[in-house]
């Protein structure tokens, strides 16, 4: 009686096959995560599940469900739903749907699912469960991971330029100032400082190293405020002002001194010192222009940073933005400050381009809102 159970029920999942997606996806839909989805997303793996359960009750009750389920594809569900938003919660309601739906056919046909039938589909449905969770929580973690890491390798790319500026200043005033001016106390000081700094140095060099798979579309917190472009621009430009001077570049802050901005002050300031970091770098003896306006609309604010340095080779000027096709050869950090740039302006919902000619400079342009979204 019990094979006789099993057969009738496999006839019949595999009969009302497309009627049990019908009712599973009804009730599916009250799931916040799957209401905007279409049929085809919805479904996803289910009908070949409903396939394997049949496939299950069809088979030698005593085989296990792994040894059944070969082709299986929970798995791949559990990725899916994770693109798709679902909570953790959402994939394990989902299966328990269509466990229930499967109860209701059988109920409705006058199967019995005591013994043998029950404990297949519970079997077939809480391994299903199981796949699936375990791929969506380890696909999960390592997302988490990736994005700790690409901030971590923000932050230490974006202390390379103090860090250079304060080991700069310190060499400079140990060739400008004489040692009898400095005293034997100011001198062994500024010695302290140099090791330390390149100390630094050398830890920021490794963190990188040890970072160099840059993804730049991870999700980036901002905090929004009103702030003066104008004031900001300058406190960065002196503190640039040795790195500026020992290259021979003049830096002018163009900004008109009544813009106001509603961003992320440290975000942007992070954007800023990247573009003109750069620009400094391949502008020796040269001129780098830091500007802004708005819009005629008054919707967007277009900020840039211009030099007259050798330009970019017109080949490269699609790429410069995509981490390790600009900076020198060999660099852990090529190109990560560009595409920092990139993800900072885009989470802002701005837009970042360059122009470039050689022989005439380089103009890196960003657009970022003016208003504070609505809501």
């Amino acid at each position: 009686m019990t094979l006789t159970a099993l057969q009738t029920l496999a006839r019949l999942v595999k009969q009302d096959r497309d009627a049990l997606l019908v009712r599973w996806r009804l009730q599916v839909r009250e799931l916040p995560s799957a209401r905007h989805l279409d049929i085809p997303t919805l479904n996803d793996h289910i009908p070949s599940l409903l396939d394997e359960l049949a496939t299950a009750l069809e088979s030698n009750p005593q085989q296990t469900i792994p040894e059944t389920l070969a082709e299986a594809s929970p798995p791949a569900h559990g990725l899916q739903r994770l693109k798709d938003a679902f909570d953790i919660e959402e994939v394990v309601a989902e299966y328990n749907i269509l466990r229930g739906c499967i109860h209701d056919l059988a109920t409705e046909h006058g199967v019995n699912l005591q013994g043998q039938p029950f404990h297949v589909i519970n079997r077939v449905f809480d391994h299903a469960i199981g796949q699936a969770l375990q791929t969506y929580a380890t696909q999960r973690a390592l997302e988490v991971q990736q994005r700790r890491e690409e901030y971590l390798a923000f932050v230490v790319h974006d202390l390379r330029t103090p860090l250079f500026a304060i080991s700069l200043t310190g060499r400079v005033l140990e060739r400008t100032l004489p040692k009898l001016a400095l005293g034997d106390d100011a001198a062994r000081m500024l010695k302290s400082l140099r090791r330390n700094v390149q100390q630094l140095e050398g830890l920021v060099r490794k963190v990188l190293e040890e970072n160099t798979n840059l993804q730049t579309d991870s999700g980036v917190r901002l905090e929004r405020r009103w702030f003066d472009l104008w004031p900001m621009v300058e406190a960065l430009l002196d503190d640039l002002h040795a790195v500026a001077t020992t290259a021979r570049t003049q830096v002018l802050n163009r900004v008109p001194d009544d813009l106001v901005l509603f961003a992320d002050a440290g975000l942007l300031r992070r954007v800023f010192q990247n573009l003109i970091g750069n620009a400094i770098k391949f502008t020796p003896g040269g001129e780098v222009i830091v500007g802004a306006q708005v819009s005629e609309s008054q919707a967007m604010v277009e900020c840039w940073v211009s030099d007259n340095g050798p330009g970019i080779d017109a080949e490269m000027l699609d790429k410069v933005f995509d981490k390790g096709e600009s900076g020198a050869e060999g660099d852990a950090t090529a190109g990560l400050g560009l595409a920092i740039v990139k993800t900072f302006i885009e989470a802002h919902g701005g837009s970042v381009a360059v122009q470039s000619e050689a022989g005439l400079g380089s103009t890196f342009r960003f657009t970022l809102p003016m208003q504070a979204p609505a809501g």
